[in-house]
């Protein structure tokens, strides 16, 4: 179980991912968060780099040193993750995201959050688990390669008609402990049976069709939810599958989401 919460802040750093990784290595507890107001090398999945504007968006990381959690239930915080980010910013703003599966949080049809989940083996178990969170806070333009699908709290907030501004310690803190309540139903099964119904009541094209987009073909399905280990269920031609998270890109038919 997530009991105490710790928190650290730096102006800069490379990766807060990184950073909760040699912490971790010097024996640092279960619960640290590093946050950042830039970060110089953040990450996103598959390898992408996570842009992080100066004080414009949230960098942040948690170490959890989960006792006996097995090897295939890792993946899966990161979609206990994506309810966290979704529940804080319902909380504190009124904006009422959707979950694109299995993470991105999406506001107005664009996404505003990142996360990434990482991992360190020792003696064939798991040693600890690193979940990085980066969200758009007060980002007012997006590079031309992601300006279709990128947007921040305070565009969305202006976008509402509201003339509040969002608060990065604030949410970050908020964030957190969302997380908390929803990882500690989680890790008493390692898995989303506690945590189902509520993704799915968010969860965005759920009974829509949606592409499927693999490395050697794309096609259509109908969204019909989640397993219970966070996995998409998909009906093609009348027969369900299993969609893995990492294994494909999920979009709407007509756009992102």
């Amino acid at each position: 179980m997530l009991k105490d919460i710790t928190y650290e802040y730096y102006e800069s750093v490379d990766s807060t991912n990184d950073r909760i990784k040699e912490r971790a290595h010097a024996g640092a507890s279960s619960g640290l968060v590093i946050s950042a107001g830039t970060q110089t090398a953040g990450k996103g999945r598959i390898g992408r780099r996570w842009e992080s504007p100066k004080h414009d968006s949230i960098a942040t990381s948690m170490l959890l040193t989960p006792a006996d959690i097995s090897l295939e239930a890792v993946p899966t915080i990161t979609v206990v993750a994506a309810m966290a980010v979704r529940d804080a910013v319902y909380r504190l703003y009124g904006l009422d995201g959707k979950i694109k599966w299995p993470n991105d949080i999406v506001l107005g049809g664009k996404k505003i959050c990142g996360i990434l989940t990482e991992m360190e083996i020792r003696d064939g178990a798991v040693w600890y688990v690193v979940v990085g969170i980066g969200v758009n806070v007060h980002n007012e333009s997006f590079d031309e390669e992601i300006a279709y699908k990128a947007t921040s709290v305070d565009l969305e907030l202006k976008r509402a008609g509201s003339e509040e501004r969002g608060h990065r310690a604030e949410l970050t803190k908020a964030i957190w402990e969302s997380f908390k309540k929803y990882y500690n139903i989680f890790i008493t099964t390692q898995d989303m049976s506690g945590l189902k119904k509520e993704y799915e009541r968010n969860l965005a094209n759920l009974g829509e069709h949606v592409r499927i987009e693999a490395q050697e073909n794309s096609y259509e399905a109908t969204a019909l939810g989640i397993n219970d280990k966070g996995e998409l269920i998909v009906e093609v031609d009348g027969e369900q599958q299993i969609i893995r998270t990492g294994e494909v890109s999920v979009r709407g038919i007509y756009g992102y989401v």
